[in-house]
């Protein structure tokens, strides 16, 4: 059974385990700057990620109500994917964080 932000003391808790996942911060980042976009596209503009590692990080934001999926039976079939109104919370956070990495970075952290 998964943890919930109510089972902890520590009401981050929950939250940043989600986040802290690998390329997590990552792909919220690019469906924040690019918005919606479909799962090939997604694949390439975050770099690396295998399709697997994608589509189970996907499967635990969409779980965690912090993306959606659009599918549309189409043919191919069209899948897309975007923030939901939880996901765009973390925005100022994610700038935050994105300043902070930045400024770190100016100054020799890696």
């Amino acid at each position: 059974m998964r943890k919930t932000i109510q089972d902890s003391p520590c009401p981050m808790d929950s939250l940043l385990r989600l986040l802290m996942g690998p390329w997590t911060t990552y792909i919220l980042w690019v469906l924040r700057n690019q918005g919606p976009l479909r799962f090939g596209v997604l694949q390439r503009s975050v770099g690396k990620i295998s399709a697997r590692m994608l589509t189970e990080r996907l499967r635990l934001l969409e779980e965690a109500g912090v993306i959606y999926r659009e599918y549309r039976p189409t043919v191919p079939p069209e899948v897309s994917y975007g923030l939901t109104e939880r996901g765009r919370e973390l925005g100022s956070m994610l700038d935050g964080l994105d300043a902070l990495a930045r400024k770190w970075a100016a100054e020799g952290f890696h």
